[in-house]
């Protein structure tokens, strides 16, 4: 598996075309669909999971590292994946989760994820240490020195956890100081900047003095990535999809990055299918995608929860919409600093925003129950006018019994459809 990353930038300097996608989520049907696209087509499966998902607190998951690679790896062997072709990454390893926190307690709670990502066979680190924290005012962003010099100091606690594991390969990096907020962070009318080649530059050349301060020299051979901005991002309610001629002076200096380095681009939800195509073929090859997979399990079920209402004889309706509209205002911390607006507004962005912020809900008791109830609810037939009325796109090949009228077979078939561009794209067509 570590051959499918630091090859990356090998093949586009012969020539070749493809890449590779980084499935950025903790949902089980939005892992199983992947996992099943992967077996389907023999490609290597890279999971990440964000500090905000997994981390030595539980996260929103309630998970650990140790218990998510262990899940991971469950499941994929349900499936009947190899072990081998199943990689797990870390997504954002640094203060984010904890900048509300004086800077030495969040890298210090940093170091002890990145510690247990490690032992937990985690075999990619993204560092990204740029967030300020609480005993850091200000608005413009961390001096570069500080931000590499945090990644060359998690770097180093990777290392010494790596050696202390005995067994487990080295892990691979990924850094970068021009990563946009997870979750994508597109405000109406903003124009994003594409990064500047001799920035990019000079920053590397800063972070491979710190890693060698660090101690962690032979580390620094091990980045596979650096995270740039080609001008790619969503919000609430917009994309801004990529464009070639903007980005074509970054797609250049591709050939100017040190080592096994490529890039590595994060918030590529939602960009069509030959806009992922183009930006593969301009040297863009790792593309990080989550919220519009989840989003995509969230229409699906918000289908289904129609097509439930519609059917008469349901004893104990799962309300799942109601369900989780009590769950997301009794819990508002996930979404209210990033869904603006009246109280209408907000109720809308809560169930429609492009951002999924709902995915933060999903792992809990109660909306768990509500959906198996819902999918208990529709295990009897359906009658066809309902299923082409509220799932119209998937109609046509329920229709052809190419997809048999089952709940979690449509909402696998809804994630697919969305993964499904990015996979292409990775695969070079």
């Amino acid at each position: 598996m570590h051959r499918a990353l630091t090859r990356l930038r090998a093949r586009h300097l012969r020539g070749e075309l493809g890449g590779m996608v980084a499935v950025c989520s903790s949902h089980p049907f939005v892992l199983r669909t992947a996992m099943r696209m992967a077996l389907d087509s023999g490609a290597p499966l890279l999971i990440e999971a964000t500090a905000n998902q997994v981390n030595p607190f539980g996260g929103y998951t309630g998970m650990r590292p140790d218990e998510f690679s262990r899940s991971i790896h469950t499941m994929a062997r349900q499936i009947g994946l190899a072990d081998r072709q199943v990689l797990i990454g870390a997504d954002h390893l640094g203060p984010h989760v904890w900048k509300q926190e004086p800077a030495a307690a969040a890298m210090q709670k940093a170091e002890v994820l990145v510690h247990q990502c490690i032992q937990a066979g985690f075999q990619k680190i993204h560092l990204d240490t740029a967030a300020r924290c609480a005993d850091e005012p200000g608005t413009d962003d961390l001096p570069l020195t500080l931000i590499v010099q945090r990644a060359a100091q998690l770097c180093r606690v990777a290392e010494e956890a790596q050696t202390q594991a005995g067994n487990l390969p080295a892990p691979l990096y990924v850094i970068g100081n021009e990563v946009p907020a997870p979750g994508g962070a597109l405000a109406q009318g903003r124009a994003l900047q594409v990064t500047d080649p001799d920035d990019l530059m000079a920053a590397l050349h800063m972070y491979e003095k710190a890693f060698a301060h660090a101690g962690v020299t032979e580390a620094w051979q091990r980045v596979v990535a650096v995270v740039v901005q080609p001008g790619v991002d969503f919000g609430d309610r917009h994309v801004a999809a990529y464009r070639h001629a903007p980005a074509g002076p970054l797609s250049a200096a591709h050939a100017r990055l040190p080592g096994l380095m490529t890039y590595e681009i994060h918030a590529t939800d939602y960009q069509r299918p030959d806009a992922l195509r183009q930006m593969v073929q301009d040297h863009f090859v790792l593309l990080k995608v989550g919220p519009c997979l989840t989003n995509a399990l969230r229409e699906a079920l918000w289908a289904l929860s129609d097509i439930e209402a519609a059917l008469p004889g349901i004893e104990r309706p799962a309300n799942l919409r109601q369900v989780m509209t009590h769950l997301m205002t009794a819990h508002p911390e996930h979404w209210r600093s990033h869904y603006a607006g009246s109280p209408e507004e907000q109720a809308y962005l809560r169930q429609y925003s492009l951002r999924d912020r709902i995915r933060y809900y999903w792992a809990m008791p109660e909306a768990r129950q509500a959906v198996r109830q819902l999918l208990g609810n529709l295990g009897r037939p359906i009658p066809a006018e309902l299923l082409q009325r509220c799932l119209p796109d998937l109609y046509p090949a329920i229709g052809a019994t190419d997809l048999p009228v089952d709940p979690t077979a449509i909402i696998q078939a809804h994630i697919r459809r969305a993964l499904n561009p990015y996979w292409g794209a990775a695969a070079g067509k």
